[in-house]
């Protein structure tokens, strides 16, 4: 999200008497190559340069910190980091620094990534789990994944 969004987004529904809605906030959203497969397979890849303008850069978390502090301040009841595997790292220091309920999210790259090693046998099926305990183990109280139908249908 955009600074002051959350912000802005809490003070509308607090106007409008949704006090217990709750906020997810993509807190730390880092430009990744990981997003590719999603933006390919809706067609919304930019036209014309990229997303960094708005996205964090992946060699600074210190920014992580600094937008996830701020996404708090104007009202975020979950902080969320994005992408999940490159950012381990981040999502422990955020669950660390703040105590908040942290999502992370494990975006079309890595579920793409995942699936096509275990189709040309690099990997086996015990990869997606371990990735998602691996997410668990950062920090992640909530996770985010395309491998949800598979996990809740007990074939991980």
């Amino acid at each position: 999200m955009m600074d002051g969004r959350v912000g802005a987004v809490r003070k509308t529904l607090d106007l409008n008497g949704y006090y217990d809605t709750i906020i997810m906030s993509y807190s730390a959203k880092y430009a990744s190559s990981f997003y590719a497969p999603f933006r390919n397979a809706v067609c919304s890849s930019p036209c014309s340069g990229d997303r960094k303008t708005y996205q964090m850069n992946p060699a600074n978390s210190n920014e992580a910190i600094r937008e996830t502090k701020m996404d708090i301040e104007e009202g975020a009841d979950i902080v969320m980091v994005k992408p999940a595997m490159p950012c381990l790292d981040i999502i422990k220091i955020i669950k660390d620094e703040f105590k908040m309920p942290t999502a992370a999210y494990q975006v079309s790259g890595e579920y793409s990534m995942l699936k096509a090693g275990i189709a040309a046998g690099y990997l086996t099926s015990d990869s997606i789990y371990e990735s998602l305990l691996s997410i668990k183990r950062a920090g992640a109280d909530l996770i985010i994944t395309h491998f949800t139908p598979e996990f809740l249908e007990g074939c991980i």
